[in-house]
């Protein structure tokens, strides 16, 4: 079957195409969590902030499966799990919802999911989950990038039907290295320059070159939309669409910042082929079991 690839990326040139699709697909009348107001907001901004997603129990019980996760030697030496280059402190842990129960429960909890089923207006899958963690005292950020470029061009998600959610286990200060977000930068796909490499995952996931925007891009889109650091306590939860320009700095301070992440996408947007790229990047990363979310 052939797909028409609606947003060209890793070429020769930097490109950049207006959205081609809706931002909120299901209807704002549609029953569900997310009241008609928050929906026009995500839909204007590419993102939605919610204070108390989880209350202080639940963050006590994530925060504790988080560390039983990373300081279990098995998990570590899983290839689900990301190491920082310098400190060789694991960064994030993959397909967690498989990995853990605990955090398969909250990937089900009509919170989560129920919130993803009205945005993108059908039932959903997890296209990947993980558990980042960024102790302090010198934790790399994530630098500036669509994850649609990286889902479209790597993974093979045709359309941009896809919506994440970070949900803080730790408190989000504005100083160690939180969430950033250029809203309304969803609305324009930048395609990047330069060919693929081979196995680029292993590389990108710790520190990101391939499908990473020029900085006239990036100055331009920050020019025109501005940039807003997401802050909150542990519990709190930012949903953004899956063409959001963001990125996250270094955590130099004494305070670790560790969130669980769960990308879902719609079950009418399931992956085909990557769009660009010699091979499909594993099943940990980008998944090919579109089972709805029950």
């Amino acid at each position: 079957m052939t797909v028409t690839d609606l947003y060209p990326s890793r070429g020769a040139t930097e490109v950049s195409v207006p959205r081609q699709d809706p931002v909120v697909w299901g209807s704002p009348d549609a029953p569900g969590p997310v009241p008609a107001a928050d929906l026009r907001a995500f839909e204007r901004d590419g993102f939605l902030t919610v204070g108390q997603l989880i209350d202080d129990a639940e963050v006590v019980r994530y925060r504790q499966e988080l560390d039983r996760l990373i300081a279990d030697p098995a998990v570590r030496a899983d290839e689900r799990s990301i190491v920082e280059p310098k400190s060789k402190e694991i960064r994030s842990v993959f397909e967690v919802h498989r990995i853990s129960e605990v955090f398969a429960e909250l990937v089900r909890d009509e919170r989560v999911v129920g919130r993803a089923r009205q945005i993108l207006g059908s039932d959903v899958y997890v296209h990947q989950s993980r558990i980042n963690v960024k102790p302090g005292f010198g934790a790399s950020g994530f630098y500036w990038h669509s994850d649609f470029e990286t889902w479209h061009a790597e993974d093979g998600l045709p359309r941009m039907r896809t919506v994440s959610v970070s949900i803080a286990l730790t408190e989000n200060h504005d100083t160690n290295g939180g969430l950033m977000i250029m809203p309304g930068s969803h609305r324009t796909f930048l395609g990047c320059a330069g060919a693929t490499p081979a196995d680029n995952y292993k590389k990108s996931l710790q520190m990101q070159d391939a499908g990473t925007p020029s900085d006239a891009a990036l100055t331009a889109l920050a020019g025109e939309h501005g940039i807003r650091l997401f802050t909150g306590p542990a519990g709190s939860a930012t949903w953004f669409d899956c063409n959001c320009m963001h990125g996250s700095g270094d955590n130099i301070t004494p305070f670790p910042r560790s969130n669980v992440f769960i990308v879902f996408n719609s079950v009418e947007n399931t992956a085909v082929e990557p769009f660009a790229a010699p091979v499909r990047r594993p099943e940990f990363i980008g998944a090919r079991d579109f089972t709805p979310v029950r």
